[in-house]
Parts: C-alpha cells; structure tokens; sequence
C-alpha cells in the first residue's frame, strides 16, 4: 500500500462515531475507516508507525511554534506524505497519485511565474533573499561560518566598555560599537 497518512486534529472529548464523521467530513471520500491509536491494537498494526512518527514531529513543532502547532498540521502531514520510505521505493504522495506532489514552496520555478505573475514571485524572492542575508553571517552561512573577522581600526573609546571601530563597507549593516569582550 502507500503508506499515506492524513492528520485531522480533534477534540480528546470525541466518541468514535464524531471521529468517523470528522475523517468523512475532511476526506470526502468512501473508504471503510478503521481508527486507531498507538498502542491500541484494534486494527492492523501498519497505523502504529505513522502515529509514532506525528508524535515526534508534533512534539518538534510544539517545542518550536509553541500553541499555533495544529496550524502547521498540515506542513506535517506534507512532510510525511513526501519521505521517502524504502519500503515502497517512493514517496507515499507518489504511490497514491502517480505524480510528485505540487508546494507552494517550488512555485518560483520559471514555468509557474507566468501563471502567478512575475510581481509577486519577485516580491517573494525579495523577501526571501532578506531572509536568507539576515542568516548569512559575513559572506558565509552556518554553524562552521568564521566568527572572527579581522581587526579594525579604532576610531574612538566611546565608554568604560564599548569602542567603536572603522568597519568595511561589506559591514555596512553592522553597528559600529562594539563590547570591550568582543
């Protein structure tokens, strides 16, 4: 099978037959629905694995978006649904439609401008480029990036504790004062 998963959050307080209504509700489709739980063996065993796994991806997302995390269910179940298990050889997307699945993340592609608008795909990638400078850190990005620079000149002892030095203009956006510990 696909091994596909859909998460729909619900209230603890459900009864199985609102479960039932709420998977026919959000899936609109004509399938039997056997509903299940970690740990609770009422079906097959193949639901155990998917739930453990939205478990450790929703306990990321709680530590990471605080109370908003059933906003991002569904980036989570794009995320599952777009592994790559090797049991099947492809992702779970894939197996049930026959076709890579469409995010709105690869919309930049050159195909898609003509179909959003060129306005707004140079608006996105403005604010994704001032995104990505505010990663940068002095020309390189990530853990190993250089955290010394160089020595500056100093232009003046501004306090007990602060100097401000005469930067390069490729640290424009750095302020200038600097802490003695630096």
């Amino acid at each position: 099978m696909t091994k596909s998963a859909h998460f729909i959050p619900f209230k603890v307080s459900y009864s199985t037959g609102n479960y039932a209504k709420l998977y026919l509700r959000e899936m609109g489709i004509d399938t039997r629905v056997k509903l299940s739980t970690t740990f609770h063996l009422q079906t097959d065993r193949q639901a155990e694995r998917p739930i453990q796994t939205l478990e450790d991806m929703l306990r990321a997302c709680v530590i990471n978006f605080k109370d908003n995390w059933d906003d991002d269910l569904s980036l989570i179940e794009f995320t599952y649904n777009n592994n790559y298990p090797s049991i099947i050889g492809m992702t779970p997307f894939v197996a049930l439609y026959a076709r890579r699945c469409r995010s709105h993340i690869g919309c930049f592609e050159v195909g898609e401008i003509s179909l959003i608008g060129p306005e707004l795909v140079h608006e996105a990638m403005e604010k994704v480029w001032l995104i990505r400078k505010g990663v940068m850190r002095f020309g390189k990005k990530g853990k190993l990036s250089l955290r010394y620079v160089g020595s500056y000149h100093i232009l003046r002892h501004s306090s007990k504790v602060a100097y401000e030095l005469d930067l390069p203009n490729d640290l424009a956006s750095v302020h200038p004062a600097f802490h003695v510990s630096l």
